[in-house]
């Protein structure tokens, strides 16, 4: 069995010494001891001894070094002499800082999606133009969806006959655009971008998008010189915002033979996922698991999961936080909640939820996903919601942190208000103010009347 003294020593020789010494000499010997060894017996550590030694060294000297995960530096993995992270085989994984993500191409792009705002027409002229310069200057094969050739105006565009029958057309919900398309462009606001993602149900081509719409919070770059901002993105000089999806699965209620009635649906939302009551006037009463656990009942008009990027959109108009895109959570809301201490959560991006309808439920459920695609949810049907590995690679006009806040001011008036006003000015209004005041109390003796 192990002595304290032991723990100190690291050879036969250094414990029969720590054993002569009494009182003050035994400590003093314990902190003379050579600082390349460790105060930690080897025979308790699962590390390399040499790697103790190395570490032991960084920390003196100040050379730590600092991965840094996510949003933060790398915690360490040791607590205490004795304490650490046990390594298993989930640990194996490599997140790259996302303020280093930029856009980089192993071969030239060739092929570019241009979606474009429909019965928009102050948005065809620009439409025009991209197109004509994609296809005569740059000799790039353009897909466009066969609903946008269908408006009538583009006959007004004489050019665009030119360039008409060069155009490649598809259908959405029809046709698969898997491994066809390496670029993508967005003409409009953010309906386009979530248009976008619809049509990629796995892996995303990069995003870049033109703010031509109403709001365009997701929408960075502004159409004019549009050649040279287009140039900047294929010449691969370009940031890079992963905005995470979530795979949402309905799974419906199996038969007594035990066989489903339907195949699960499977939809990839870059937004949110809102499970509300519908038309009916009765509560929604829906309960919300994580990881297999009830974490509780909603009982309100519903209850939306959102991505970080949907944390802007609906979530924030129900009381939630805004999010950066960057940070890896899952957002849980609900929408008006018959509680007053119902708060929204953010949960790790790595969980499973499971939303299904209450044994005491009074009607179904509706489902809807980045405001389209609604589904019925009926007692024993369950949805199932995680974050996807399949993102949607935004093509920033500045960077990560800028483009956000650019657009929390621009589009949301985030923290607007008017600015207060300087010293010399309060110091103005107080002087004129007192001087108002000894203005009033003069008139107010001149107007007493003379005493009798």
């Amino acid at each position: 069995m192990l002595s304290i003294d032991s723990l100190w020593c690291g050879s036969t020789e250094e414990l029969s010494t720590l054993r002569g010494c009494k009182g003050a000499e035994r400590s003093e010997y314990r902190f003379r001891r050579r600082s390349s060894k460790s105060l930690i017996p080897q025979a308790l550590l699962h590390t390399h001894p040499e790697s103790l030694v190395r570490s032991h060294r960084q920390r003196r000297s100040g050379t730590w070094p600092r991965t840094r995960s996510l949003n933060a530096p790398s915690p360490i993995q040791q607590f205490g002499p004795c304490g650490r992270i046990m390594k298993n085989s989930a640990m194996v994984m490599q997140i790259q800082d996302p303020a280093s993500q930029r856009l980089t191409w192993y071969k030239p792009p060739l092929t570019v999606l241009v979606i474009k705002k429909v019965h928009d027409a102050t948005i065809l002229a620009p439409f025009v133009q991209l197109v004509h310069w994609l296809v005569h200057d740059k000799s790039m094969v353009v897909f466009v969806e066969a609903a946008v050739l269908d408006d009538t105006l583009l006959k007004e565009y004489g050019d665009f006959s030119s360039v008409r029958e060069r155009l490649m057309t598809f259908r959405a919900g029809t046709d698969d655009l898997t491994d066809k398309i390496d670029f993508i462009i967005c003409l409009g606001g953010d309906g386009t971008l979530l248009h976008a993602s619809s049509l990629f149900q796995q892996s995303v081509p990069p995003v870049m998008a033109f703010h031509l719409g109403s709001l365009g919070f997701l929408t960075p770059f502004e159409f004019n010189n549009f050649q040279d901002q287009v140039m900047n993105v294929l010449e691969g000089h370009a940031a890079l915002t992963l905005r995470s999806r979530l795979q949402c699965v309905v799974l419906r209620k199996t038969t007594e033979d035990g066989k489903e009635k339907k195949k699960p649906t499977t939809i990839l939302v870059l937004n949110e996922v809102v499970v509300d009551r519908g038309p009916s006037p009765y509560l929604s009463n829906i309960d919300l698991f994580l990881d297999g656990k009830h974490i509780t009942s909603v009982q309100g008009d519903g209850l939306i999961v959102s991505t970080p990027t949907g944390s802007t959109a609906y979530a924030v108009a129900a009381g939630a936080s805004m999010i950066h895109p960057s940070v890896p959570a899952i957002m849980v809301t609900p929408i008006c909640p018959h509680s007053l201490s119902f708060r929204p959560i953010v949960v790790p991006a790595g969980v499973e939820l499971k939303i299904k309808l209450n044994l005491e439920a009074h009607n179904k459920a509706s489902v809807s996903f980045d405001g389209r695609s609604q589904l019925i949810l009926s007692a024993g049907d369950s949805l199932y919601v995680t974050t996807s590995v399949y993102p949607v690679p935004s093509i920033c006009a500045q960077d990560q942190i800028s483009d956000w806040f650019d657009s929390l001011g621009e589009c949301l008036h985030w923290n607007v208000r008017k600015k207060q006003k300087q010293i010399d000015e309060l110091s103005d209004l107080t002087h004129s103010s007192s001087d108002t005041l000894e203005e009033l109390d003069s008139n107010h003796h001149d107007e007493r009347p003379a005493d009798t």
